[in-house]
């Protein structure tokens, strides 16, 4: 698999050097230099295939001959082993649920294949690592369990303070051994900023061994692209020929790049709807053809409060410019109010127990739904449970939530966590620092 640098296209490497790197020079992401199409044969088949088998010809689609079969098809079994339905509100209108993993979240589907990857590749590097990840709320939680005392892996997890919900911050903070969390005086985009420069400052990072976890580093990419496939296939079942159209909430962009992966690959998406919150760069950028990033703004549904999203520049370079975008993309934005609305709506309406990212994809879908009068099969993507986020739902919701045993376990641990400021080098010092107590 060759990837280039978006900061410099002549600069390319394999998926091995891609996945440790994690962001490219010049703060450059990883992109494909050119995307595996399938035939028409492997779509009839994909409505039959299991997940697991569909996640391994896809990521051997990805990955080609630097991983063997056999160790890609061990992983996907390994990774992938919960459940992801799609749960029909109505004729138009069903939601994929991916919190079926470890940690309640979508991330498990990334964290999950990139930990056992990089424990792979890592046989015959026989290095330690030091996994460096910012969260807005989720990232944190599947990295923490994904990489959870896997040898020779070191996890250092910043969060905004006051900004993830106290469930999030449980995960993050109560699994202990080699996880490591930072509670940063900022917001997820100071965050980012600090592991965006840790990972750029070359003699640091060779050093430390970093590596990222987040949604810029491109193995937390591709198992994401798997969903859309799973969905359209679990459709397919349902109506054979119909259209698909995905609403996707979208934070730092992760996911909907991921979907626009699968699209490239030839998976018939006729639409995908970046549906954010108040912090709409990405919904104003389709209609003034221009990105100005802002300062994020707290929400209901802080996994998406991010002002600067990292994987713009891989739409951007996918698409080339905002006419070509708009083909495939449409956004829409929602204020808080409107989230709690849905919220009681889809409770109301459906029986159904959602929370404020999910919210927000419905509400894409519906208003879609509302100005284009098509008769598509909609899917939002459920990206958290929500006994995640039991202290911002409505009263009438809260009460009705059950919390899983994963999280009963872990409030019953005691939090460890480091307050730090948004002082770059002052960060360096800690990490320097845990080092070389871990060493002793």
């Amino acid at each position: 698999m060759l990837l280039y640098n978006t900061a410099n296209p002549s600069q390319t490497t394999n998926f091995e050097n891609a996945v440790f790197q994690g962001l490219a020079d010049g703060n450059g992401l990883f992109m494909p230099s050119g995307f595996h199409r399938f035939d028409a044969d492997f779509f009839k088949r994909l409505p039959h295939l299991s997940f697991s088998e569909m996640a391994t010809e896809v990521i051997q689609a990805w990955i080609g001959d630097e991983v063997p079969y056999s160790v890609i098809k061990e992983i996907c079994e390994e990774a992938f082993n919960f459940h992801v339905p799609l749960v029909k509100l109505n004729e138009n209108i069903q939601i994929l649920e991916l919190f079926h993993g470890p940690s309640l979240a979508f991330k498990d589907f990334g964290a999950r294949f990139m930990s056992r990857i990089m424990a792979h590749f890592n046989l015959k590097r026989n290095k330690n690592l030091h996994i460096l990840v910012a969260t807005s709320g989720d990232t944190g939680g599947a990295v923490a369990m994904g990489f959870h005392n896997i040898p020779g892996m070191q996890v250092s997890i910043l969060f905004p303070k006051n900004r993830v919900s106290k469930y999030q911050e449980v995960q993050l903070t109560c699994l202990g051994g080699n996880i490591n969390a930072y509670e940063v005086d900022g917001s997820f985009d100071d965050c980012q900023a600090m592991v965006k420069l840790a990972l750029s400052d070359r003699d640091f990072s060779e050093k430390e061994g970093l590596a990222s976890a987040n949604s810029i580093n491109i193995a937390r990419l591709i198992p994401q692209s798997l969903y859309y496939f799973k969905a359209w296939a679990d459709i397919q079942r349902q109506s054979p020929g119909a259209e698909v159209i995905f609403s996707v909430p979208s934070g730092n962009f992760g996911n909907i790049c991921a979907g626009a992966f699968a699209w490239k690959m030839g998976l018939p998406i006729k639409k995908l709807i970046a549906s954010v919150n108040a912090n709409r760069v990405f919904t104003d950028y389709l209609l003034s053809g221009k990105m100005a990033p802002k300062s994020s703004l707290a929400t209901l549904s802080n996994a998406m409060d991010v002002g600067n999203p990292s994987n713009f520049v891989r739409i951007e370079q996918l698409f080339g410019n905002v006419e070509n975008v708009k083909e495939l993309l449409s956004s829409y934005s929602f204020s808080d109010a409107e989230t709690e609305e849905a919220e009681l709506e889809i409770y109301n309406q459906y029986g159904y127990l959602s929370e404020p990212h999910a919210a927000v994809g419905y509400l894409g879908l519906k208003k879609y739904f509302a100005e284009s009068g098509g008769n598509e099969k909609g899917v939002f993507l459920g990206t958290a449970h929500a006994a995640k986020f039991i202290p911002v739902l409505p009263k009438e919701l809260s009460s009705q939530v059950i919390l899983p045993d994963s999280i009963l376990g872990l409030m019953n641990k005691t939090p460890s966590k480091l307050n730090i400021g948004t002082d770059f080098e002052e960060f360096k010092k800690i990490i320097l620092n845990q080092s070389q107590h871990n060493q002793v």
